[in-house]
């Protein structure tokens, strides 16, 4: 079983329920099969074959859960893309990743234009038709370089075939490849089978007891693996319908709940700030919820108890890691939810807490988390060392520290080494620090994460420069160009020299504690 045959399912017994709603309009899962279906038969037929690559650079909406089934159907490997990435993260990805074909918002093109002469294997640019703007320019295609590899996604749709009929596809295909931040500054692409996605989909569904019922509010990231999973692909397995949201606001959130009556709502940590922040928020807004989803971050056992406490609906927090489909723990909802743990072992999925030598440690000693299960990647992408050093004898190490009590409920006692997560999103200091060394007055620069009330944690860069007149703004601005909106620094402060130990290695703890006793 997979995705594409079990939605085909589904849609054989809700098929004239919507499977979505997007701006007020209603798609039912007999009308999205067929989009999928014509969209996949204009893939086959422009040349995208079994195993191609296929990235999917939007944001949330119809043209997403389409290109991402469509392809599946297709037989295709998708790739998908944080669109506000900067040109240089785009291509690496599109590059490293080897993909064939790119479905982006026409808003792109000139992105892509001038990206062209280093994207020499990409074959094709499908363009999603956005609502003229303001802020919108027309630009005539037909004198871009890119012109002849453009193709319309609506007229794709239009001369599809609504009865194709995909390749058979194996358990062990990649599915995703989807690209993490990695410890060396460059991105990983953790390999996702149809396993993979189908089992911790399936899982997710059925442990948060999602059915045909449940209205889930989809206003997390469709791109990013936490969205994917537990708002889009588990609600679909199950007959479910979603409420996308293009981009999270308080305000939206409260009003789609209240219009729609909507069931689930899944956030990390930062979303559940904002609401409860919301000074025009009511106690009742949130009423017919039935369960709060936390993921991408730990949430402050503080505002768990606050947002519970205004809102009266249980927020069950949950862990997980794109290597693992993601979901490997969530708090059970036929048991007590404790307050600052992860939860428990999802059905199918086994956390173990181990030593140095993978040895399982007993209750409430910290150890390295480490998972096992159907949910668990295949691998990176052309990195065998970097995959021999994640999973071992049929485990997936995750770097994170985390103890487990005598209950069987878990708790992350900290995140992978010097990793940031500034409002559910990774930030690893090294990928920053190489956009910094590349600037040539900068001599040395560490990056750590400090707290932030609004999105958990925030970047903060020390450096030391050649030119005492440069600026904050000056770097600031340079980071701009070279890295994603939540990678670049909330501060920068310049110092003489860094701190360090006998060996020259840069002492981030004393930095840390230099931040802290500010």
């Amino acid at each position: 079983m997979n995705l594409s045959l079990r939605f085909s399912e589904t849609v054989k017994e809700h098929g004239t329920k919507p499977a979505f709603i997007f701006e007020g309009n209603e798609t039912s899962y007999l009308q999205l099969e067929g989009a999928i279906n014509q969209f996949a038969s204009s893939l086959t037929d422009m040349g995208i074959n079994k195993g191609d690559h296929v990235a999917v650079v939007l944001g949330n909406s119809p043209y997403f859960v389409i290109s991402l089934y469509g392809a599946l159907r297709a037989g295709a490997t998708v790739i998908p893309i944080n669109p506000i990435y900067t040109p240089d993260e785009i291509a690496y990805i599109v590059n490293n990743g080897d993909v064939k074909s790119v479905i982006t918002l026409d808003l792109l093109i000139p992105l892509f234009e001038k990206m062209n002469e280093k994207l020499p294997k990409l074959e094709h640019i499908i363009t999603c038709e956005t609502p003229p703007t303001d802020s919108k320019t027309d630009v005539d295609v037909t004198k871009l370089s890119i012109y002849t590899k453009m193709k319309g996604f609506t007229k794709m749709l239009s001369t599809g075939n609504p009865s194709f009929v995909g390749p058979e596809l194996s358990d062990d295909d990649v599915a995703v490849i989807l690209y993490t931040s990695g410890t060396t500054g460059k991105p990983k692409g953790a390999m996702l089978t149809h396993k993979n996605l189908y089992s911790n989909a399936i899982d997710t569904a059925n442990y948060l007891k999602i059915t045909s019922d449940d209205i889930v509010v989809t206003t997390l990231p469709m791109f990013h693996v936490f969205c994917l999973t537990v708002s889009l692909n588990a609600p679909l397995m199950n007959g479910a319908t979603l409420l996308i949201v293009p981009r999270f606001s308080p305000e939206i959130a409260f009003e789609l709940v209240k219009s729609y009556q909507a069931t689930v709502f899944a956030g990390v940590p930062t979303m559940y700030n904002f609401l409860l922040q919301y000074d025009k928020a009511q106690p009742d807004d949130l009423k017919s919820l039935r369960i709060c989803i936390s993921g991408g971050a730990s949430m402050p056992v503080a505002l768990l108890k606050g947002f519970e406490q205004k809102f009266k609906v249980i927020v069950s927090e949950g862990y997980g890691l794109s290597e693992a489909s993601p979901v490997t723990c969530f708090n059970p909802l036929d048991r007590p939810r404790k307050a600052g743990s992860i939860g428990t072992n999802i059905v199918n999925v086994e956390n173990k807490v181990v030593n140095e030598l993978g040895e399982e440690l007993p209750p409430n000693h910290v150890g390295e988390l480490i998972v096992r299960g159907p949910n668990v990647m295949k691998g990176y992408y052309k990195m065998p060392e970097e995959t021999a050093h994640t999973l071992r004898d049929g485990w997936l190490y995750t770097g994170d520290l985390a103890r487990q009590d005598e209950e069987g409920y878990f708790y992350i006692v900290d995140r992978k080494k010097d990793m940031i997560i500034v409002g559910g999103y990774n930030v690893y200091p090294r990928e920053v620090e190489e956009v910094l060394y590349n600037h040539e007055e900068v001599v040395e620069v560490a990056v750590l994460g400090v707290p932030d009330p609004n999105f958990g944690e925030a970047v903060k860069c020390f450096v030391v420069v050649k030119d005492d007149k440069m600026t904050e703004d000056d770097l600031l601005e340079y980071c701009k160009q070279h890295l994603a909106k939540y990678k670049v620094p909330s501060s920068i402060e310049f110092l003489e020299e860094l701190p360090k130990n006998t060996t020259g290695k840069i002492l981030r703890r004393a930095l840390k504690d230099q931040v802290l006793q500010k």
